[in-house]
């Protein structure tokens, strides 16, 4: 009687499994497509332009500034650790080739500087072997600068950032600010908080790369103002003075947040700011290839839902912005981008009262 007991709890037991595995693959494969989004593409830079500031997204929130004189690299993560390396939490390691082939491919040969806006694996894991091949000088937290000594960067190519003081490299000026990582771990939790207190050399699991405190980046040009908010957190009240042209917005997870939550998040940053053009970032799967574009799992936050979302409150708050998904590797002239035609929109007067 108790084999046959032992027999049925453990094909129950092998069924449970089996549907929790088919559910899992069927979560992982259910995205939204890229395509089914609408909006007019940006302006792409002439390979020839030396006059204007391009913006080139490189997946993530990774982006490479540049002025035809000066590059900064706000994060820097080519390295790109498996779905595998991250469910069990496996040691992973700076990806050489990769690194070489995106520095060279990207002609990042004017690099002054790389600020990830927090230490988390997917924004700052590769800071320290950039820097080592570029020379240029990595301004974050104390959890970003041990990842680069980790990474055995010297001293005086590294910058413990001061909120609210303004960095000067060539023509841009760059400001952290105060900002807050979006709550999308367990019972509304930050994933991996908490800081990294002594060098991290690598190969680490990915739970190594602890948050560090988050921080919304402002950078200035004579050309025009771009801020950039690498995850979906709120920011701090000091953003509440600052006005831009460009706001590259990171929605990784914001969909599971919830509208309320997105429409706070978008007045904060776009209409509190006066942002004209708009760019989300960070709704990329970060385990594909470098270079490799698809949207994240929908289970972990619906880009087309967010993408809808952000229809909805441009044209409610904010009918001049204009709304662009950036092209992976395609250098945007961010201070260049047509002025939108309210007209246009389709929005009637009544929804200025919404």
């Amino acid at each position: 009687m108790w084999k046959q007991r032992v027999q049925r709890t453990a094909i129950v037991v092998a069924a449970v499994l089996a549907v929790g595995a088919a559910i899992s693959v069927w979560l992982w494969r259910d995205r939204p497509s890229l395509d089914n989004i609408d909006w007019a593409p940006p302006v792409i830079a002439a390979a020839s332009a030396t006059d204007s500031v391009t913006a080139t997204w490189l997946g993530v929130a990774t982006l490479l500034f540049d002025d035809g004189e000066t590059q900064i690299l706000v994060d820097g993560f080519f390295s790109r650790p498996t779905l595998d390396d991250i469910i069990f939490d496996r040691p992973v390691d700076n990806d050489a080739a990769t690194i070489n082939y995106a520095l060279d491919e990207y002609r990042m040969r004017r690099l002054a500087a790389i600020i990830p806006v927090h230490s988390h694996f997917d924004h700052a894991m590769d800071v320290g072997a950039i820097a080592n091949r570029t020379s240029a000088s990595v301004l974050g937290s104390e959890s970003t600068l041990q990842i680069a000594r980790g990474a055995g960067v010297p001293e005086d190519q590294m910058t413990l950032v001061e909120v609210g003081k303004a960095y000067e490299f060539g023509r841009f000026d760059v400001t952290l600010l105060a900002s807050s990582h979006a709550s999308l771990g367990w019972r509304g939790s930050v994933v991996f908080p908490g800081s990294i207190d002594a060098p991290l050399p690598l190969p680490q699991p990915v739970s190594a790369f602890r948050e560090g405190g988050s921080y919304t980046i402002v950078i200035a040009h004579p050309q025009g103002t771009t801020i950039v908010q690498g995850s979906a957190g709120m920011p701090g009240k000091s953003l509440a003075k600052v006005s831009t042209d460009v706001v590259m917005l990171g929605v990784g997870g914001l969909e599971s947040l919830g509208f309320e939550y997105a429409e706070q998040y978008w007045q904060s940053l776009v209409t509190a700011t006066g942002g004209q053009s708009v760019y989300p970032i960070h709704f990329d799967d970060l385990t594909r290839p470098f270079g490799e574009t698809i949207a994240s799992a929908r289970f972990l936050g619906d880009f087309e839902q967010t993408a809808q979302w952000f229809e909805t409150l441009r044209d409610r708050w904010d009918r001049d912005v204009q709304l662009f998904v950036p092209e992976f590797g395609q250098p945007i002239a961010i201070y260049a981008q047509p002025v939108a035609d309210s007209s246009e929109s389709g929005v009637s007067s009544s929804a200025e009262s919404d």
